[in-house]
């Protein structure tokens, strides 16, 4: 398998836990990484450090507004379907900066936003259960995880470059 498909993968399994990260993950690794695979492309405004900085706070406000009682359930079809193309955007964007086929990259990502949703949804109810912790904190614990993977799924690499090809 190539790197970009479990990259894909893991992004893919951070948008299905929250829709912003995912994509504020790659943006800010893009803005530092320009590759030529982008060139073209609408994808390339994620190289954009404006637009890494922009994904980077809504990517914070939404673990604020996750906490809050208002919040929709992530499984809420409008709420999904956010989660799915989050998934996909990272998936069609690393599978393009890797000259392969963009509609695979983002059928991968959005397939494993859905399923990592579902996860997630029986994870937190699990726990919340389990532990007796307030949802909000568990859903605290949840941006730790979510972050820590994200951190160490680019760390030490150039996330969005082409795998064994040159820039």
């Amino acid at each position: 398998m190539q790197k970009y498909f479990w990259q894909t993968v893991g992004l893919g399994a951070l948008a299905g836990f929250r829709s912003i990260t995912a994509p504020a993950l790659l943006s800010n690794n893009l803005s530092k990484f320009h590759t030529r695979g982008l060139a073209k492309s609408p994808l390339r405004l994620l190289q954009k450090p404006w637009v890494a900085a922009g994904l980077k706070m809504m990517a914070a406000g939404e673990m604020v507004g996750d906490k809050l009682p208002a919040a929709p359930d992530r499984t809420a079809p409008p709420v999904l379907a956010g989660r799915a193309l989050s998934g996909a955007l990272v998936g069609a964007t690393l599978y393009k900066v890797n000259h392969d086929s963009v509609l695979k990259g983002a059928l991968l990502g959005g397939a494993v936003a859905v399923a990592a949703t579902y996860g997630s949804l029986f994870l937190r109810k699990k726990s919340t259960a389990e532990s007796g912790l307030p949802s909000s904190v568990v859903g605290g614990f949840e941006d730790i995880l979510v972050i820590g993977a994200g951190l160490a799924l680019s760390k030490g690499t150039a996330l969005g470059s082409p795998a064994g090809r040159a820039l």
